[in-house]
């Protein structure tokens, strides 16, 4: 039995007054995993789920020239991975990450999956919390992929709600481009959140997705939210 070992803790800003659990790295072999208390956010050998975030959002907009890409949540880079594959030369894509100490671990004991990809000229990695930039941003992204909970409410911190409310979803629009994109990655169905896509004037599609790269593992739900043209 090879064993689990635990590589670092890191506290997730805002979360201490909410009495909010910390993200733990964890490696067994080669294989690591990001631990939220109980709940496994994301592992290494499981990235099918998180790269159809960026297909999909690549299939409606990667024509466009120029493309501005935010991603809300770096994880283990799979969907931005999957975005520099797809995308070209000269879009632009920001993640935003929450915590400083993911970065730290895609620049360290992570490297080996990230590869060069943050080296990527149309990369720009910003340490803040991506609702900030979505409200700063005025019809800028063609698309906007979040993958910061294991749904559309805050599981990693409680304020992350507001991304999912119905001002939240405003504020998207607002930030998008005609006919620009939201994705949102989730562990399983809502139908109150798909409710209130649909409410804050979007095109909604619901796609189940596995987990794996080879269609098995669990089913994951992600949202694809049109805005108006």
């Amino acid at each position: 039995m090879i064993p689990r070992i635990l590589i670092d803790t890191a506290e997730i800003p805002g979360t201490a007054a909410e009495g909010g659990e910390q993200l733990k790295l964890f490696q067994r072999g080669e294989e690591f995993s990001i631990m939220l208390g109980s709940n496994e956010l994301m592992n290494s050998r499981l990235s099918g789920s998180e790269e159809a975030l960026a297909a999909m959002a690549h299939a409606r907009v990667g024509g466009r020239p120029a493309a501005s890409i935010l991603i809300g949540g770096l994880g283990m880079g799979f969907t931005l991975r999957a975005a520099l594959r797809l995308f070209l030369e000269d879009a632009r894509i920001v993640v935003a990450e929450l915590v400083p100490a993911v970065v730290t671990w895609a620049r360290g004991p992570l490297a080996p999956i990230f590869a060069d990809s943050l080296a990527d000229p149309r990369v720009s990695i910003v340490e803040r919390d991506v609702g900030d930039l979505i409200a700063e941003a005025d019809r800028r992204h063609d698309a906007i992929l979040l993958d910061v909970d294991n749904g559309p409410d805050g599981l990693t911190r409680a304020s992350n709600d507001r991304l999912y409310s119905a001002r939240g979803l405003g504020a998207v629009r607002k930030a998008l481009r005609p006919g620009g994109v939201l994705l949102v990655w989730s562990s399983g169905l809502d139908a109150a959140f798909t409710r209130r896509l649909r409410d804050a004037g979007f095109v909604v599609e619901e796609h189940v997705v596995r987990a794996a790269r080879s269609g098995k593992g669990a089913r994951h739900v992600i949202w694809i939210a049109k805005a108006p043209a």
